[in-house]
C-alpha cells in the first residue's frame, strides 16, 4: 500500500498521534507526515504510507498557508496558548498601527525559531533545553512570507488586543515566531491563540477528512500527487536507464521531470544536474509505482 492521506488534524491531537491512527488503518508501520502542526493546530496534514513516504522531503518543502489568531498583550514560554505566562502588559496600538505591523512582515526575514520546537542543537532538541530550563542561543533561519493580510475585525477585550491574519509561508516558517516578531514591530508581546493550515501545496483545507472518517479508498496515488508536474512517458530505452539511475540528456528545458511509463507508473523524479545543466540527474527514485 503506497499512497497519501489527506487530514483534516484535530485541536490538541498531536502529529504522531495522527500517523499512529494511520498505521492501525492500514496496517503499514512505513508512515510519515509532511510537517508537524503543534497541537493547538488544526488543518492539514499530509501523511505518505509505504513507498510514498519517499516524497516527504520533497512535499514539506512546499509552501502553505494558515490562518492564525493573536492575542497582544500575553507572553509565554511556547509563544501559544499552551505555555505559562511570563509577561502581561496593557497594549495601546491603532488599528492602523497593527495592519501596518502585519504588512510589513511581508518577504524574506531571518526568522529566531521557537524555543519549544523540535529544532536540534548540538544534537539535542530545543524543547529538551527549554524543559530543562537550559539556556541556549536559539538559531535562525531565512524564511519567506510571500503574503500577508488582516481578517476580520480588531477585538479589544480585557486590557488585550485579539485579530487574525492570513498568511503564505515558504517551508520552516514559524507562525508563533511570526506572530511574536509582529508583536515586536509593535513594542509588545503576543502569543498565538488559534492556528488552522489551510494550504500545503497543491492540497487544500476542502481536500481533507478528519481522521475518523479516512478511510482506504480515500488514499491518493503517487501519480496523482503530482499530477501539477511536468510528467513524461518514457520509452523502453529510457525506462530502463531512469531506473538504473542514470544521469541522461535534458532534452525538456525543464528544472525537474517526472518519468512515468506506457502503464502510467512513477519511475522517478529528475531534475538538472548541478555539474552539468545540460544533463539531468534523478532526485526521488520511485521505481513504479501508481
Amino acid at each position: 500500500m503506497d499512497g497519501v492521506f489527506l487530514v483534516d488534524k484535530e485541536k490538541w491531537v498531536t502529529s504522531r498521534d495522527v500517523v499512529n491512527e494511520i498505521i492501525k488503518k492500514t496496517e503499514n508501520n512505513k508512515v510519515g507526515h509532511t510537517g508537524t502542526l503543534d497541537p493547538i493546530a488544526t488543518g492539514v496534514l499530509v501523511i505518505c504510507v509505504g513507498k510514498a513516504t519517499k516524497l516527504v522531503n520533497y512535499l514539506t518543502a512546499s509552501n502553505k498557508s494558515y490562518i492564525a489568531e493573536v492575542i497582544l498583550g500575553i507572553e509565554t514560554n511556547t509563544l501559544d496558548l499552551e505555555g505559562d505566562i511570563i509577561k502581561e502588559e496593557i497594549v495601546t496600538a491603532t488599528d492602523e498601527e497593527i495592519l501596518n505591523a502585519v504588512l510589513a512582515m511581508k518577504g524574506k526575514y531571518e526568522q529566531e525559531v521557537p524555543n519549544y520546537s523540535a529544532v536540534k542543537v548540538n544534537g539535542r532538541k530545543l524543547y529538551e533545553y527549554a524543559r530543562e530550563g537550559i539556556p541556549i542561543k536559539l538559531p535562525k533561519r531565512e524564511v519567506e512570507i510571500f503574503d500577508i493580510k488582516l481578517l476580520g475585525p480588531i477585538k479589544r477585550e480585557n486590557n488585550n488586543i485579539i485579530f487574525s491574519f492570513e498568511c503564505i509561508v515558504s517551508k520552516g516558517t514559524y507562525i508563533r515566531s511570526l506572530i511574536r516578531d509582529i508583536a515586536h514591530k509593535l513594542n509588545t508581546v503576543g502569543i498565538m491563540s488559534n492556528l488552522r493550515r489551510i494550504k500545503q501545496g497543491n492540497f487544500t483545507i476542502d481536500d481533507c477528512k478528519s481522521i475518523d472518517d479516512i478511510r482506504i479508498a480515500d488514499m491518493i496515488g503517487i501519480k496523482e500527487i503530482l499530477k501539477d508536474s511536468y510528467m513524461v512517458t518514457a520509452s523502453d530505452i529510457l525506462k530502463k536507464d531512469i531506473l538504473n539511475g542514470k544521469i541522461i540528456d535534458n532534452i525538456y528545458g525543464r528544472d525537474e521531470v517526472v518519468f512515468i511509463d506506457s502503464n502510467d507508473l512513477v519511475l522517478a523524479i529528475y531534475r538538472t544536474y548541478d555539474k552539468d545543466t545540460t544533463k539531468l540527474k534523478p532526485h526521488i527514485m520511485i521505481g513504479g509505482l501508481k
